[in-house]
This record gives structure tokens, C-alpha cells and sequence, in this order.
């Protein structure tokens, strides 16, 4: 039986850059194919992307002794206490460990602690898996479908 984890959640820094691309990368490798080329890399970013997300959001990562097991970013707007969640991903191996729900109740907590009313996220259709993750954290299809170079992109919602 495996032990309890110690899953630790921070504040990412540009020394986790290389950190978050492997999860990105490793979490999304598997819809490759099913993403467009262009789609593809802003869901997995490159080495200055990255940069710029964890310069422009607000990026959380889950840590397990000292490594990056898992990220997720927020676009916060306080002028109308709403956010935008961005680029969720845990590692494989990881998967169905708590990860995932971590980072999610972490990055919510943030934003709440900020006003946030309310909380958005675009999905893609191959991700299903992720979908349910999402609406069984209280997220709602909010029936805005915008285009994702070339895909549909289905936003997700959530009210504080």
C-alpha cells in the first residue's frame, strides 16, 4: 500500500519554468493528434511563453518532495472579479493522487481571498476526463464556444 504523499502547493518562480513545460508537455503528449499544430503549442508552451505566463499570471505548481508534479495558472481581473483559469496539468503518473484537486481548491482559494466572483476555463473536446473533473468541482458549461486555432474551444464556468 502506498504511503500518504506530502503534496505541497506554492507560488511558481522562473526557476520552475522547465518544471511546468515537462508537466505540460507530458500531460497533453497523449492529444496530440487530436490538436491542431498551432493549438498544440499554446496549450504546452515554449521556453518563452512560459516566461511570459509566469511573468503575466498567476501560476501555481504541486511539488512532491521538491518536484513539480502539477501546475495550473490564473489571469486574474479585479476590476470585475472575475479569472480565468489556464493550463491545468499533472503528470501522468500522477494522476488520481489528489493533484489535480489541490491545485484547483489552491487556485481558488487565491482568487476568492481576492473578491473573485467568478471563475472561467476553456476546455477542448478531446479532453473529456478533464470536462468531469471540472463539473464535478462545480464548473457549468457556460454555452460560450469560441475557436482555438481551429478547434472548438467550450468555456467552463464557476460563481463564488
Amino acid at each position: 500500500m502506498d504511503s500518504p504523499v506530502n503534496i505541497v502547493i506554492r507560488t511558481a518562480t522562473s526557476e520552475d519554468a522547465t518544471a511546468i513545460l515537462k508537466c505540460l508537455s507530458a500531460a497533453f503528449e497523449q492529444y496530440r493528434r487530436d490538436y491542431t499544430p498551432p493549438a498544440f503549442i499554446d496549450t504546452v508552451l515554449t521556453n518563452e511563453t512560459v516566461q511570459l505566463r509566469l511573468q503575466q499570471m498567476h501560476v501555481l505548481v504541486a511539488t512532491v518532495a521538491g518536484n513539480v508534479v502539477g501546475t495550473i495558472s490564473t489571469t486574474w481581473h479585479p476590476d470585475i472579479a472575475e479569472a480565468h483559469l489556464r493550463g491545468m496539468a499533472v503528470l501522468p503518473e500522477w494522476h488520481g493522487r489528489g493533484v489535480a484537486a489541490k491545485l484547483l481548491a489552491a487556485i481558488e482559494a487565491w482568487l476568492l481571498s481576492r473578491g473573485c466572483k467568478r471563475i472561467t476555463l476553456d476546455t477542448t473536446l478531446p479532453l473529456e476526463a478533464a470536462m468531469r473533473f471540472y463539473e464535478k468541482h462545480g464548473y457549468r458549461r457556460s454555452g460560450n464556444i469560441g475557436d482555438f486555432f481551429g478547434m472548438p474551444l467550450l468555456e467552463h464556468e464557476k460563481r463564488l
